[in-house]
């Protein structure tokens, strides 16, 4: 006997309620939804870069800078446990990447190797020379340096997008060192690239007075010391102002909590606040070097030098500089995100118009609407009745799929509207199956009730066998593709859900109320 049951009823109504109120935005402009109650659904679906324009950026993360930095650490580290164990060397230096130092008393060299030891995994070493050492790093520690830097780099570049404000951006790694960046909607893209390409590495140093900016263009220097330019003053010869500041106490931008943009006497400034373990330190510093000048270093360019006046134990401070309000608000935002840990590089960028994006939904709007309208044409002069049937679950399944990728926030791709139209085609797929299989029924002399009993029960297997071999290659495409051919995928994927479920229920069940309704004698199919 054909019929359905109460909870399969009840989901079909709630699906359908669900697809008229979660997909109904998708209609109205934003102008009217703002209008609604806040209790309406307004979310509409996200469209990508191909459909709204925007920019896509190709970045390269400069990796050999982060090795070149984790080498001069270590060698800094090599030294400190010389000096400690009383390891007398001389011509210590560092060339492409090892270390080169030579052993004054080659007696120490069994204490060399005890201090290398704890470093076995990470380096390598040998003697070239009978006193003369060379020290590397491993090709795994390289490895690992590279790889963290990279993923970092994305983590940062998230957070600096996030902050920008752009909604829905594709950030995923490419190769080896690269950063896919996919910008749907960007108004300043400009902007957001300088944004991008500047590490914001902040450290906070006090200025040795002892050198002056003449000095140390004099080639005067002073052990304990780097030499940094200023980002905005010049001294008499118009030349960047040159400040030698001190390695020591060093307080790195990696402390900060906070950061934001604020007036002071007037002018644009970034305020700061660190957390505990920075305040206590910023404290200490301050109240040690009262009447010196602290240098704020961003990209080892100084960009501002205040006087130490009295201690800040308040954990907080500002950043004084030659701003515009913008720029101050730009500087703040990369604070919050954090700094890169290498520079990076934009080797390719691409960007599309509004236009363009309204050109192809234009055409994915009519190649919709245009399949759409001949199925249906096919459906009714073919089935009748039950063609009928078949169009109203097939308006339905897309208004469920526009739900559904609404309420998800699938960003909608060209690619994505391709699978939108394949879906079109395949969402009466099933329901033709079954027709075909009740038109063979009909043949047998069944009853009505027995043939479409008998139809829907023969050409189950037959769908479920179609569709899921289908949705199988769609997880392959979105677990193996990326961007565009993922979006095809999930469409294409919700879309094979729906229709097998449209086919199996709705449409189903829209016939057993017309077969209860009618008691037809005889189906003409």
């Amino acid at each position: 006997m054909v019929q359905f049951k109460k909870w399969q009823l009840f989901l079909v109504i709630l699906f359908s309620l669900f697809a008229i109120v979660f997909s109904s935005p998708n209609f109205f402009s934003k102008n009217t939804l703002s209008k609604l109650p806040s209790f309406i659904p307004t979310e509409q679906v996200i469209l990508g870069l191909d459909l709204q324009g925007g920019s896509y950026l190709l970045i390269e993360v400069d990796t050999s800078t982060v090795v070149k930095e984790n080498i001069e650490s270590f060698s800094d580290e090599i030294r400190i446990s010389l000096r400690k164990n009383k390891i007398s060397y001389s011509k210590f230096n560092i060339n492409d990447n090892l270390i080169v130092f030579q052993l004054k008393n080659k007696n120490k060299k069994e204490d060399l190797s005890k201090i290398l030891t704890k470093y076995n995994q990470d380096i390598t070493y040998e003697y070239t020379e009978e006193n003369i050492l060379n020290i590397k790093f491993s090709d795994q520690k390289i490895k690992n340096i590279r790889d963290t830097s990279v993923s970092q780099s994305i983590e940062v570049v998230r957070r600096r997008v996030d902050e920008y404000g752009t909604k829905e951006p594709t950030i995923q790694r490419q190769g080896l060192d690269r950063i896919l960046l996919e910008l749907p909607g960007i108004t300043d893209p400009e902007r957001l690239k300088n944004l991008l390409g500047k590490t914001a590495k902040l450290t906070l140093q006090i200025v040795d007075g002892d050198l002056s900016s003449n000095d140390i263009r004099s080639g005067k220097t002073k052990p304990g010391t780097v030499i940094y330019e200023s980002d905005n003053e010049l001294d008499t010869s118009g030349e960047p102002l040159l400040y030698a500041v001190k390695k020591r106490n060093t307080i790195s931008g990696d402390l900060l909590i906070n950061a934001f943009p604020t007036l002071d006497t007037g002018s644009p400034v970034v305020s700061f606040e660190f957390n505990n373990k920075g305040g206590r330190k910023f404290g200490k510093i301050t109240s040690e070097n009262i009447g010196k000048r602290l240098a704020i270093i961003l990209d080892k360019k100084v960009i501002s030098s205040p006087n130490i006046r009295e201690s800040i134990t308040g954990g907080s401070g500002i950043i004084t500089g030659q701003f515009t309000f913008q720029e101050a608000t730009d500087l703040a935002m990369l604070l919050r995100a954090g700094a890169l840990p290498a520079p990076l590089n934009i080797v390719e960028e691409r960007t599309v118009g509004p236009s363009l994006g309204a050109d192809s939904i234009k055409s994915g709007k009519f190649a919709s609407i245009l399949g759409f309208t001949l199925i249906i044409i096919f459906m009714f002069m073919v089935y009748g009745t039950f063609g009928i049937f078949a169009n109203i679950a097939l308006i339905f399944n897309l208004l469920i799929l526009l739900a559904i990728l609404t309420s998800i926030k699938a960003t909608l791709t060209l690619p994505g509207i391709a699978g939108i139209v394949l879906t079109i085609g395949m969402a009466v797929d099933a329901n033709v199956l079954i027709f075909e299989r009740i038109k063979e029924e009909i043949k047998h002399g069944l009853s009505p009730i027995a043939t479409i009993d008998t139809g829907y029960k023969e050409a189950f297997k037959t769908i479920i066998d179609a569709n899921i071999t289908t949705l199988i290659a769609a997880i392959m495409l979105f677990g193996l593709g990326s961007g565009p051919v993922k979006g095809f995928a999930v469409t294409l994927s919700i879309g094979i859900l729906t229709s097998m479920f449209t086919a199996i229920m709705f449409t189903r069940i829209l016939i057993i109320l017309w077969l209860k309704s009618k008691s037809p004698e005889r189906l003409n199919l």
